[in-house]
């Protein structure tokens, strides 16, 4: 290479060279075998230390890493086994689901509703609670116990004790239901069976009347007395001790009545027990009621007597009076209750509103607990006797004579 390069360097500036000198410079670009080993020793040491420089013993090549992962086979699908059907004897009937739940369904048929629907009634979340009773304002202490007074600001019992009035419009029916606190079972039904909004009258007569009545009221009824008052056929019909005669003077009428309120508390007015006599006698029967709205309370005539002056004489006394214009069980027999009802219904769509009186007999219960399930659907609503008594702003309402 040496005279190549020589020759190349001794030329002539663009002179070309010879074709012999072409030939050995070739030959001497040509490389010998210890030129090639240098070069293979050389590539060796070059590729080691980029391995060492990079740590990549891929020498720098494109890498990828991919993980494989073997999966278990998914189990197919398992179809649902239903549950096993109850037996039909373990199934409760439908009036023992309502009777548990509350609900009452009301089924074709009912009224208003159309002939295809059910009716479903959820009540109130939470049952009218009534007053507790003995409220001290409203208490004296008498010859025979504790009795009823009007309070300060003429705080009335007729107020106190009643059941809240929802002040419902439209079709409306109040009942009285009397003769409780004698018989037990009698009693016990028309408190768990009537709807709360019925109001129950207690003879004086029963044992343990206090918790009784309290019972009563716990469960939302209306609580009134019945004072025993002379009938005409009297002493062969006898109301029993401490009866209010016509000929009686006032004083000791007025004791015999006391006798009467002093048996329990919390009761909103008087009603008569018997006493057809002595209902249709004004001087006998007047100071009776000047006392009854001495003490804060109303009074109610059952109804079952067509010569009663309770309400002109009400009116004078200034006392909150009201009739019952329909005594449902006049005739004890189950359609002629239907037939009353009905008759009290028709009434109250004609009138607005309709006072009806009952006696706690076992058949008049039954026939008031079965009409009563479905009554909201037919449009009528059952409202406490104190709406009678109190009306607006708590005046009297009087119901006249059917």
């Amino acid at each position: 290479m040496s005279l190549a390069s020589d020759d190349i360097l001794t030329r002539p500036l663009g002179a070309k060279p010879t074709s012999g000198e072409r030939v050995r410079a070739l030959a001497a670009l040509r490389p010998t075998p210890r030129m090639t080993v240098g070069l293979l020793v050389l590539g060796v040491v070059a590729g080691v230390s980029i391995l060492v420089a990079t740590g990549d013993p891929q020498g720098g090549e494109p890498v990828a890493i991919a993980t494989i992962a073997l999966r278990e086979p998914s189990p197919a699908p398992v179809a649902a086994i239903p549950a096993p059907e109850k037996p039909v004897a373990a199934q409760r009937s439908a009036d023992a689901v309502e009777t548990a739940s509350g609900v009452t369904v009301v089924r074709a048929g009912g009224g208003n509703a159309p002939s295809e629907a059910v009716v479903i009634r959820v009540p109130d979340a939470a049952p009218v609670k009534l007053a507790s009773a003995p409220d001290p304002r409203l208490v004296e202490r008498g010859r025979h116990g504790a009795i009823p007074r009007l309070g300060e600001g003429r705080v009335r019992a007729l107020d106190i004790y009643a059941r809240p009035d929802p002040g419902l419009t439209g079709p409306r029916i109040a009942i009285l239901v009397s003769g409780l606190g004698i018989g037990q079972s009698a009693t016990a039904s028309a408190i768990t069976r009537l709807p709360p909004e019925v109001s129950l009258a207690f003879a004086p007569y029963g044992g343990d009347l206090e918790r009784t009545v309290a019972r009563a009221r716990e469960a939302g009824h209306e609580a009134l007395l019945q004072a025993p008052m002379e009938p005409f056929d009297y002493p062969d019909s006898d109301p029993g001790p401490q009866t209010l005669l016509t000929t009686a003077r006032t004083p000791e009428n007025i004791d015999r009545l006391a006798w009467a309120m002093s048996r329990f508390s919390g009761f909103i007015g008087i009603v008569n027990y018997m006493g057809a006599k002595l209902t249709s006698d004004a001087a006998a029967f007047e100071p009776v009621l000047r006392e009854v709205a001495a003490r804060g309370l109303g009074y109610v005539d059952d109804g079952t007597s067509p010569r009663s002056l309770a309400a002109p004489l009400g009116a004078k006394a200034r006392v909150p009076t009201a009739r019952a214009e329909i005594v449902l069980d006049a005739l004890p027999r189950p359609e002629a209750i239907d037939r009353e009802l009905a008759r009290a219904e028709a009434q109250a769509r004609a009138k607005g509103f309709v006072l009806v009186s009952a006696t706690a007999l076992p058949m008049t219960i039954d026939r008031i607990a079965r009409w009563s399930r479905d009554l909201e659907a037919r449009g009528i609503r059952l409202v406490p006797v104190s709406v009678a008594l109190r009306g607006p702003a708590g005046t009297r309402l009087t119901s006249a004579a059917p």
